[in-house]
């Protein structure tokens, strides 16, 4: 059955490529504008944030919470203009990208070439630890030992997934090249370790500035935050219960976007600040698509949301459950589920 949807996606969608062409097309104006509103807002309440310190740190936490959502916009330009969708020029998307990663904290060049690895290979299961949430199949989590079960069962526990694995992946994964894979030349580490030198060189400035206490404060817990986002983001766009993995010898890049990643349905201020990349399925049928594009593309062509899974907030929280890959029902599955099903067949 699983089969026969696959082919009628195939075949409605045989002419992909000229549906999505003309958004491709990135325009000066709408990026101008997106920059002016996330930069803006931004840098307006981190100052705010920086006076509020004086009335209430309960107002500065407040703050953090809604300025870790315009960090989130800048780092989804900094997201396109790694695709090299935000600008026609490359020149000016590299800068762009580069001013934007001062903020966010990710590097530029290596993060956009870990994440465009991602995109060519989504929904491979030889591909599934490279810019993604790793998760394991029924059979490779049914061969462990006792205790690489226990460890697999720590790691998908959502207080490490969701709080503590962000703050790794943003203190440490993001300092060192831990992804190497070919085509990944010595060009792109080195920018790692520039924009590392750089970030380190402006938070010092602003440090001895503004204080340390009160600038670390206010700087690392909009990050954090923004990193709690964006991992629960990554999770629930691939990590859904009827997702699209297959190894790389059954893949197909066009079901691997339509299903294999969500169209996460967000109220609309919400998806405006997150830069649309809840309309993901579009996102990674063309990375070349400005995310100011995507909604316009979307409602113009009904036919990519006929078999994209559409989950909201409420029905994304449900996606905590899943934590492993089942082949046999194609389907992410939780633990009390194997455990049940296992039951069953040595009963």
């Amino acid at each position: 059955m699983q089969f026969d949807l696959d082919k009628e996606i195939s075949a409605a969608l045989a002419n992909w490529k000229s549906i999505i062409a003309i958004y491709q097309i990135p325009s000066t104006k709408k990026a101008l504008l997106q920059i002016c509103t996330s930069f803006l807002p931004y840098i307006g309440l981190w100052v705010l944030m920086y006076f509020s310190f004086n009335w209430s740190i309960w107002i500065t936490i407040l703050l953090g919470f809604i300025n870790a959502f315009f960090l989130v916009r800048i780092f989804i330009i900094q997201h396109d203009c790694g695709h090299q969708s935000f600008l026609s020029s490359k020149r000016w998307n590299d800068f762009i990208g580069l001013a934007c990663s001062l903020f966010s904290s990710v590097p530029y060049k290596y993060w956009a070439k870990v994440h465009n690895h991602h995109h060519g290979h989504t929904g491979q299961l030889e591909e599934r630890d490279i810019g993604d949430i790793n998760f394991l199949t029924v059979e490779e989590y049914r061969n462990r030992s006792g205790f690489g079960k226990l460890r697999y069962r720590i790691f998908r526990n959502p207080i490490i997934l969701f709080i503590i694995s962000p703050m790794v992946y943003f203190t440490i994964s993001n300092r060192i090249p831990y992804v190497k894979f070919k085509g990944m030349i010595q060009r792109i580490k080195w920018s790692q370790v520039r924009n590392n030198i750089i970030i380190l060189v402006v938070y010092t400035c602003l440090g001895f500035l503004l204080g340390w206490s009160r600038f670390l404060f206010i700087q690392l817990f909009t990050i954090f935050i923004f990193a709690v986002i964006a991992f629960w983001f990554f999770y629930v766009q691939h990590q859904h219960e009827t997702a699209y993995n297959q190894w790389r010898k059954n893949w197909d890049f066009v079901i691997a976007a339509i299903r294999g990643a969500t169209y996460y349905k967000l109220p609309k201020t919400i998806q405006w600040l997150t830069g649309n990349i809840g309309l993901h399925h579009i996102h990674h049928l063309s990375a070349r698509i400005p995310n100011y594009n995507l909604e316009k593309c979307m409602k113009e062509n009904p036919i990519l949301n006929k078999y994209a899974n559409i989950i909201t907030f409420a029905d994304s929280l449900k996606c905590m459950r899943h934590k492993l890959w089942d082949e046999q029902k194609q389907k992410m599955i939780s633990f009390k589920e194997f455990y049940l099903s296992e039951k069953r067949l040595f009963v």
